[in-house]
């Protein structure tokens, strides 16, 4: 009878359980994992005196507009939270937090910008102390955002990841993964806005499971995985190399947040900054940004801008040192590139980085003689504008009306556009000279290189130490690029220049390593000129005190001179401009005349011959005035000098 009553009663409960549905099961269990996420991520209540933190670890201000845009939202949604900067902030009452939220950018080096290095220094020292424990915040839930560049490889948001692995490591219980924005993206704004909608689902008491929002959000795409209190597939060996500074780890700053298209966008959106799928590298934020610089933006990926010397000689007022060193006409110059981007974030950029960084082309590409046609048309529509401004000289107006040279030297890296070549020899078709610049990073891109009117490179530090930390550069092999590029420039036969700016502070003391240099790449020239300082930013901490004096910039062209043992000697100076140029002796020195300018008339025909030709074939006599010790200081004597008016207030003495 037992067993009979036993064998009923394990049948009925078989039956039972065969009865509930998947469905049934599937609440039951939905039932219990909400009531736990309820214990673990109560509803805030507006009306509690303990408010949540919200941090912003930022260097040019994107991250702390990010955050403040994420208050906006969480006091609309009653979630009451301090805006808090980390340097106000005392770490050791983090352990005191319950809710932590941080929008963090990452800096130099894959670490966090100066006025977060306290509270970053203690996370981390906290976390790798076995006296702390792994408790220290077991009360506090926190989720991160990082701001970045994917530019700059294994460092990529470094500091956000390092955030989220450390407080994790202390017991802090993470609400959602880190989402890491990508500045150069162009959806940082989007991806911003999508995963504040997902942390406001979770603060307001839903979950994120498999994508889909419990509460009252919208169902939106995501990789996230369920929050239920597990940590993300964290390779500790991986977060070492990065820390450790793997292959573009050197830098990784923070850049201009602006409005773009989603990852996954194929469509055509002008104004989102895709066409038929193919990013445009200038978005409309960096355009505007540099619009406002003065920049004519042409198609995605181009610009050109009006110089000050072209203004200047307009006006009968002199030219830039290129005019007294090479014969150039100023008011015929049009200064522009085919490429925004460029591969380093020197500390004397003078645009501020309001420019895209890449290693590789990577956006839609446009067409060389479109390039060359508007940027053409938007120069002369400039020097239009120059009509009826006092001092301009109609013979000179006139003639600035037809462009005759061109210095691609603008901003960023122009042999970086693909169709370098193509653009090159459209602008010698119309017979406009070319004064092309590269940042020493792509030594591939150099040997490929059509005849140029004058090839410079930029060689801003002579060690690799000093190079790191002044150019700032994006790849982890920039050295080896630099020297290849060095010994490219060497089989060049055209004009080529070494291009060298002087730092006070940072490279004006490595004339030694500089000179052994010379022996790579055996450049035509060597210009040498002292840092322009523009003023305050905070990608940068020149001060004027790194700008050196003509006096100073003298003195290192001729010490190096003097190491070349007669190879170079001082030829030319441009006061002015603080600027000194050094000419191979054996080329450009005969019958002890100086003959730095240039030809223009002979390099073009020389160029349509299509036969082989070398920097003497096309070089012409520097004037006297333009010659290194003149008394004119490299001065045009046709020019009329203008010496603005300085009014300093008097000094008063007590």
């Amino acid at each position: 009878m037992r067993l009979f009553e036993a064998y009923n009663s394990h049948s009925a409960r078989l039956t039972l359980l065969a009865l509930l549905s998947a469905s049934t099961l599937y609440c039951f269990y939905k039932s219990l994992r909400l009531k736990r996420h309820a214990l673990l991520f109560p509803t805030t209540n507006p009306n509690s005196s303990s408010k949540g933190k919200l941090f912003f670890v930022s260097q040019t201000g994107t991250s702390e507009i990010l955050a403040r845009r994420l208050l906006r939202l969480l006091t609309s949604c009653d979630l009451s939270f301090d805006l808090v900067h980390p340097k106000d902030y005392e770490p050791e009452d983090l352990s005191k937090e319950t809710l932590v939220l941080i929008v963090a950018s990452t800096w130099e080096d894959g670490n966090p910008p100066p006025d977060a290095g306290f509270f970053s220094n203690w996370l981390a020292e906290s976390a790798d102390d076995f006296r702390v424990g792994s408790m220290l915040l077991s009360r506090c839930k926190f989720a991160v955002f990082g701001v970045g560049s994917r530019s700059y490889g294994a460092a990529f948001n470094a500091v956000a990841r390092g955030f989220s692995k450390r407080m994790r490591k202390l017991g802090g219980l993470q609400v959602l993964p880190v989402e890491e924005g990508d500045v150069d993206a162009g959806d940082l704004d989007e991806v911003f806005d999508v995963w504040s909608r997902k942390l406001i689902s979770v603060l307001k008491g839903g979950s994120v499971e498999n994508g889909v929002f419990d509460g009252s959000m919208a169902v939106v795409e995501s990789d996230a995985e369920t929050i239920d209190g597990s940590e993300e597939d964290y390779d500790d060996d991986d977060d070492a190399d990065r820390e450790n500074g793997a292959e573009g780890s050197i830098v990784d700053l923070e850049d201009i947040a602006g409005k773009g298209p989603s990852r996954k966008t194929k469509t055509m959106t002008t104004s989102s900054g895709t066409i038929n799928g193919e990013k445009e590298m200038v978005t409309p934020v960096i355009r505007a940004s540099l619009e406002k610089q003065g920049y004519k933006i042409i198609g995605s990926h181009s610009g050109v801008k009006i110089c000050r010397w072209t203004k200047s000689q307009l006006r009968g007022r002199g030219g830039c040192y290129k005019h007294s060193f090479y014969g150039i006409e100023s008011h015929r110059c049009m200064e522009a590139t085919p490429s925004l981007a460029c591969a380093n974030k020197c500390v004397f950029c003078w645009r501020h980085h309001t420019n895209p960084v890449g290693k590789s082309w990577r956006w839609k590409m446009d067409d060389p003689l479109e390039i060359v046609n508007s940027a053409i048309d938007l120069h002369t529509k400039m020097i239009r504008q120059m009509k009826g401004v006092p001092g301009v000289k109609a013979e000179r107006l006139s003639e600035g009306l037809s462009p005759r040279h061109c210095a691609l030297s603008l901003v960023g890296e122009p042999i970086m556009y693909p169709e370098i070549n193509s653009l090159i020899e459209e602008l010698h078709r119309r017979r406009i000279s070319t004064f092309l610049v590269t940042n020493a990073q792509f030594p591939e891109k150099i040997k490929e290189l059509k005849p140029v009117t004058q090839l410079y490179v930029s060689v801003d530090a002579a060690t690799k130490d000093s190079l790191k930390a002044i150019d700032r550069p994006l790849f982890g092999d920039f050295w080896e690029r630099f020297v290849d590029s060095l010994k490219a420039l060497r089989e060049k036969q055209q004009r080529t220049v070494y291009r060298l700016t002087l730092v006070k502070g940072w490279n004006t003391e490595e004339i030694d390593a500089y000179f052994n240099l010379f022996s790579i790449g055996k450049p035509d020239f060597v210009e040498i000129k002292g840092v322009t300082y523009c003023g305050s930013s905070a990608t940068s901490k020149l001060t004027m005190e790194n700008v050196p004096w003509h006096a100073d910039v003298k003195a290192f062209s001729e010490a190096l001179a003097l190491k070349s043992k007669g190879e170079y000697e001082v030829a030319c100076e441009h006061v002015h401009s603080c600027c000194v140029l050094l000419a191979k002796t054996d080329k450009f020195k005969v019958n002890n005349q100086w003959f730095t300018w240039i030809d223009y008339e002979k390099f073009h025909d020389l160029v349509a011959s299509g036969r082989p030709f070398n920097s003497k074939d096309y070089m012409a006599a520097t004037p006297s005035w333009a010659v290194y010790g003149a008394e004119e200081g490299g001065f045009d004597p046709g020019q009329s000098r203008y010496r603005k008016e300085r009014h300093h207030r008097p000094k008063t003495t007590d």
